[in-house]
């Protein structure tokens, strides 16, 4: 996929502004999908009997399923031309998600910081990952590397 004229530059966004994704809702098959490609096939997200004795009562996802879902949402709220991930800064497991939980992603752009003579940037943003019921699941910094609109020189002249 390449970029379209709907994706936005390093220049397009400021700080503090916001964006919400639609909502996806997480099936069994991700779980299952998600231990398979991982290896992790803990019982607290495989097994529906072990889990009736857990303080969850039912299996609930992986969270860096949960994550890794976000950040599929997140690509197109906004659109954006990253062109690398660059870093996760204090990111929380807030709360379980369950088979049949709807999320979405909330986020708010934190910080900028021009590169290359604006050929590309740095956006830190604040990622908040809500439920249904819109409480807190997983929230975090992310870091990505967003290409810019190369400044010409007469840009940059007094």
């Amino acid at each position: 996929m390449s970029f379209s004229a709907a994706h936005l530059f390093f220049d397009d966004v400021q700080i503090g502004q916001e964006w919400e994704s639609l909502g996806r809702t997480i099936t069994e098959a991700d779980i299952v999908n998600f231990a398979g490609l991982s290896g992790d096939f803990n019982p607290i997200h495989m097994d529906h009997e072990f889990c009736k004795q857990t303080v969850f009562r039912k299996p609930i996802a992986h969270g860096l399923l949960i994550l890794s879902i976000g950040s599929g949402l997140g690509l197109m709220y906004p659109p954006m031309r990253t062109l690398a991930f660059v870093a996760i800064k204090d990111w929380r497991f807030l709360e379980p998600v369950y088979i049949g939980d709807t999320i979405r992603i909330r986020a708010k752009v934190l910080e900028k910081e021009e590169r290359s003579r604006g050929k590309r940037g740095v956006i830190t943003w604040n990622r908040q990952i809500v439920n249904q019921h819109n409480r807190a699941v997983e929230e975090g910094v992310i870091i990505t590397l967003v290409e810019g609109r190369a400044r010409r020189p007469q840009d940059t002249a007094v």
